[in-house]
């Protein structure tokens, strides 16, 4: 049993490293890609060269998100599978060797997944790695809004500044529900049998 706590717990450590790699890759293309932007923007003095390689580069940027979004999303929910695994070998733990109960912390089962998943506060899913991500994302998918409405509506601040928003906003919202909507199925599934 101490086996597979220790192995659950290196299979935690493996999706918490996944997810942060992830991201740390994305937001370093997202740097990458702006700074090239600038130096374009410089370059061409905001000319059709910037446009062009803004409306390329923009939506590639976004479409990375969406994707790092997607996968740092399922390694939280694996994450919190095993730390129910090891909830449930807690529960093993205590209810078979009640002699170590006073080297070990006691903490119901139930109460150690309510530490170890996120909570349910309207806020939090912007606080996860993936909320992180679909903020940028979303951001990226505005600002891809904004540079083409500058392009049709010739060089319009006011449209940029419409439809940069309009575009943002319902993309955060429409990620951040899809990754709470991810989290209360994981939370209500059973455990799955482990692989073999």
């Amino acid at each position: 049993m101490t086996t597979e706590h220790f192995v659950l717990q290196g299979a935690r450590s493996a999706t918490i490293a996944e997810a942060n790699g992830r991201a740390n890759m994305f937001l370093a293309a997202v740097s990458g890609g702006l700074v090239a932007l600038g130096l374009v923007a410089t370059a061409s003095s905001l000319g059709s060269a910037f446009y062009g390689f803004a409306l390329v580069l923009l939506p590639t940027l976004a479409f990375v998100g969406y994707v790092t979004f997607e996968r740092t999303l399922q390694s939280s929910i694996e994450d919190t599978e095993y730390a129910r695994r090891i909830a449930l070998l807690r529960g093993f733990y205590f209810g078979h060797a009640p002699e170590i109960a006073p080297y070990l912390l006691r903490v119901p089962p139930a109460e150690q997944l309510l530490m170890k998943r996120v909570p349910g506060d309207r806020w939090q899913g912007l606080r996860t790695v993936a909320g992180m991500v679909a903020v940028i994302t979303a951001v990226l998918a505005g600002s891809t809004a904004a540079v083409a409405a500058i392009l049709v509506f010739d060089h319009s601040l006011a449209a940029a500044a419409i439809s940069g928003p309009l575009v943002a906003l319902p993309t955060m919202i429409a990620m951040i529900r899809y990754q709470d909507s991810a989290w209360e199925r994981a939370a209500t599934e059973p455990l799955r049998p482990p692989e073999p």
